[in-house]
């Protein structure tokens, strides 16, 4: 019986080094270089500050991991497939990078400035998940505060996922949230 404890405990001790392989994902930005004309030349002032205030995730997103919905009602939050930073950070970047891009005279950051010309943008993303029939699903809504009154709009976009896997599952998401940045810019113009 005693010859019998060392091959148990080495099995037990291989069984628990074992560890799951662990990704982490940030969201690339995609085609961030100026459109042609939206680059403003050096000494040249921009004529309107958008001060990206805050891109809030609803609370199943606003954990580490890649959050994917198994039917219906049910949704997965990913053990080994994590974001690299927080989601809500990532969007607020990339948004930020994508409106500097597509608002050109517009000095957009995530900084307020003491401006009576300062619109204000929040953002809520309810949705940013990918789903069981291979659509990625981004939703939300944006609030522009502008000249003391407010804009509101709500979101979707159902995309089609061209392939299987989380590295695809973030490219499309990041299409996605690159495609509504778009929609945002040219409504706040």
């Amino acid at each position: 019986m005693m010859k019998w404890i060392p091959v148990v405990l080495a099995l037990f001790l291989t069984a628990c080094s074992s560890s799951d392989h662990k990704a982490y994902y940030q969201l690339p930005v995609l085609n961030s270089a100026p459109t042609t004309g939206s680059a403003m030349s050096s000494g040249m002032t921009a004529q309107h500050h958008l001060w990206v205030e805050r891109v809030s995730v609803a609370d199943y997103l606003s954990g580490n991991g890649l959050v994917y919905q198994t039917n219906d009602v049910q949704y997965t939050l990913t053990q080994n497939n994590l974001w690299a930073s927080p989601l809500d950070q990532q969007l607020q970047q990339s948004l930020v990078t994508y409106l500097r891009r597509d608002l050109p005279g517009t000095l957009v950051s995530t900084q307020a400035v003491s401006s009576d010309d300062q619109d204000v943008l929040n953002v809520n993303v309810t949705g940013f998940h990918g789903r069981y029939d291979g659509t990625v699903v981004i939703s939300g809504s944006w609030t522009l505060s502008r000249s003391g009154q407010m804009l509101q709009r709500d979101f979707t976009l159902n995309l089609k996922q061209n392939e299987d896997g989380y590295d695809a599952l973030v490219k499309t998401l990041a299409a996605g949230w690159q495609q509504e940045a778009g929609q945002i810019a040219s409504q706040i113009r």
